[in-house]
């Protein structure tokens, strides 16, 4: 685009927002930008403007998992009463099924057909032929954390090879707990409950970037959850910090301890390891049939010996991402304030599954196993789940081997393919810790499923050493264990013996439900997290006067006789910055040329801190305040004109406003990560 001297008309058809994603502010058609009125203030308004809470009857979260989503609800009435789902139908022998596995069948006409179990199963009972039709897709979370660029057109990847977009997909299943939902509170309520009665809260991994985040809301909107015009009805929990709120309500009877430091309900700690296993199990099998759990108005004992500024981790492993949390408390409230950004990776129990994959391309080579999950999608589905219940029964002091049953079709496919049988596959490989059994299956050594953990289990353990070496960390009173891989005996004893002599390390009881019980109660009371860490370096993109020296001569504009340095980032918030929440952080700004009627204000984002430039490497463009101010005319404006930016932060989301002082005029705008 020409640059053009700010000296022609002013009409404020002519002042267009700058096209390319990256133009400078000032490089536009007579688009001369903002620049910060001295002295610029920061206001830290955390109190003002928390808007007025509507009423919901009930609060319903959503665990949307990496392997398996579930939902629990609570009406706003009797808080400390917390129901589960419905047990599903069709659940798998081995495996408790209080949550359905993240699965989800579309027809041959991408229409939605069957979620969990339901999906699972009618697409496994299709003829071969006719499965290749249907799209059928598992384990699809991860790919929000692994995409780089994620937009509203990312694409999944079905069983049987064909695309399908990204936001459809978790729109149909957030939809389908929608539906279930509300059935299930009309049943109970012997009436009709309406979707705007409900509250909904949806937990995401708290390492996920902003656009995951983003990602998710726009899906919900879409399902009908909620919508822009009332985004208060939907809350984005983040897990991490739902588990937080649970643990901290635990009472003795709830939990199991594994440190070192302590003798638990009689037992030492070598036994609690296996006793309080067999124990809590009994405890989960017997409390499974019921689905409501009762949570005591109390502070719990472990919590009560916390004091103020006492700090403690949270370790939440699921099924695709291990996500650390470092938290403290303030008292009197018990308000949890986090400490250290949450960090983690893609260390979830799918490594496990990798490495089984893995293991099967070196016995019967990558070649046979890429053509079988394209040629038979179900029976690899179903030797997935034969994996996932012996996977389960891995424990530090097995000594009996595992077996996994071979689907027929695996056997059989296999011997058209090469041409020789699964058996001789076996004693070709070299791979001496798998055998073959005469009734058809794969035979384990403890050894070998335990070297399929190592991976996995060896990175979240650095992980944790990493974060324990940092200073904030290094006084940490209890390391709390949850998510569905917490439930894993190899992981537990893995972390206690690397961090039992530093911390106490508590796991909830029933360890996998812990994230979904704390984001209902995160939905009751949202304001119990008061203070967060910004993930990323917020600021705008502005003028300044240039100065000889200092600024590059590459960024000098000249307009009018005066001197500008364009494309300066004005700092709102560092990366890594305490918020409190609903802190507002306020900057004021005049238009570069008071004649001007159209200000555009462009927000930008780094995961940077010292950024000087919204032209530096990794600066993204996140949201744009367009304050239109033609038809003002007849107000009196003044020689400087001053338009105030607020940002709000503190929350999982942010939202940003400009305001023009003299004609009131405002113009509000959530940060938006993913049409730009």
């Amino acid at each position: 685009m020409a640059d053009k001297e700010a000296g022609g008309s002013d009409t404020g058809s002519r002042e267009t927002a700058p096209t390319s994603a990256y133009s400078s502010p000032a490089r536009s058609l007579g688009d001369t930008g903002i620049t910060p009125l001295s002295p610029s203030h920061i206001v830290n308004d955390a109190n003002s403007n928390v808007s007025e809470q509507q009423t919901f009857l009930v609060v319903v979260a959503v665990d949307f998992g990496t392997t398996s989503s579930g939902y629990a609800y609570s009406f706003t009435k009797e808080p400390e009463c917390i129901h589960v789902m419905r047990r599903w139908e069709g659940g798998d022998p081995g495996v408790s099924n209080q949550k359905t596995p993240t699965t989800i069948l579309l027809t041959p006409e991408r229409k939605f057909h069957s979620f969990g179990y339901a999906a699972r199963d009618f697409y496994h009972d299709l003829d071969p032929n006719e499965a290749k039709q249907w799209l059928y897709l598992e384990k699809f979370k991860m790919k929000l954390h692994t995409t780089g660029d994620l937009t509203m057109d990312t694409d999944l990847t079905a069983a049987n090879g064909k695309k399908v977009k990204a936001l459809e997909i978790f729109a149909y299943a957030l939809q389908y707990f929608k539906e279930q939902a509300l059935k299930e509170l009309s049943d109970q309520a012997g009436s009709e409950f309406e979707n705007s009665d409900v509250r909904w809260v949806i937990t995401v991994p708290a390492i996920w970037k902003q656009p995951a985040k983003q990602f998710m809301r726009q899906a919900a909107y879409q399902a009908g959850l909620a919508s822009p015009e009332n985004s208060e009805q939907l809350i984005i929990a983040l897990e991490p910090e739902a588990a937080s709120i649970y643990c901290r309500k635990l009472r003795l009877h709830q939990m199991i301890e594994l440190s070192s430091k302590a003798v638990v309900n009689g037992y030492s700690a070598s036994d609690t390891v296996g006793a309080g296993f067999a124990q809590a199990k009994e405890h989960v099998r017997r409390n499974r049939q019921s689905r409501t759990f009762l949570v005591e108005n109390v502070i719990g004992e472990i919590w009560s010996e916390l004091e103020e500024g006492d700090k403690y981790v949270v370790v939440d492993s699921g099924g695709g991402t291990v996500d650390l949390t470092v938290h403290q408390i303030r008292l009197p409230e018990g308000h949890l304030k986090e400490l250290y950004k949450a960090t983690g990776g893609p260390y979830g129990s799918l490594g496990v599954d990798y490495e089984f994959e893995k293991l099967l391309c070196k016995i019967f080579g990558e070649d046979f196993i890429e053509q079988f999950k394209i040629k038979r999608p179900a029976a690899w589905v179903d030797l997935m789940i034969a994996f996932e219940s012996r996977k389960r029964a891995a424990a530090p002091d097995r000594t009996n081997p595992l077996n996994i049953t071979l689907p027929f079709s695996f056997i059989d496919y296999y011997k058209k393919f090469r041409g020789h049988s699964v058996e001789h596959a076996l004693r070709k490989s070299n791979v001496d810790f798998v055998k073959w059994s005469s009734q058809g299956m794969l035979r384990m050594s403890p050894d070998a499923m335990n070297a399929l953990f190592k991976p996995t289990i060896d990175s979240i353990i650095e992980h944790l050493r990493d974060l324990f070496q940092k200073p904030e960390v290094s006084t940490v009173k209890f390391l709390f264990l949850v998510g569905g891989f917490a439930e894993a005996p190899l992981l537990q004893q893995a972390v206690h013996t690397a961090f039992g002599d530093k911390c106490r390390i508590i796991i909830p009881q029933d360890v996998g439900l812990t994230i979904l019980k704390g984001a209902v109660l995160f939905g009751l009371d949202p304001a119990v997290i008061k203070v967060r860490r910004s993930p990323l370096t917020y600021g705008v993109g502005v003028l300044n006067r240039y100065v000889e020296g200092k600024h590059p001569p590459e960024k000098l504009l000249v307009k009018d006789g005066t001197r500008w340095c364009t494309d300066v980032f004005d700092k709102f918030i560092s990366a890594d910055q305490s918020v409190a929440l609903g802190e507002l952080v306020k900057r004021s700004y005049t238009p570069a040329k008071p004649s001007q009627l159209v200000i555009v204000i462009n927000i930008y984002s780094s995961e940077h801190d010292n950024v000087s430039f919204i032209t530096d490497p990794g600066v993204k463009k996140c949201g744009t305040l367009r304050l239109d101010l033609t038809g003002t005319s007849g107000t009196a404006v003044p020689a400087r004109r001053e338009i105030q930016t607020l940002m709000q932060f503190g929350d999982t989301e942010i939202k940003a406003t400009a305001v023009d002082i003299a004609t009131s005029k405002s113009v509000k705008v959530g940060i938006d990560f993913l049409n730009y």
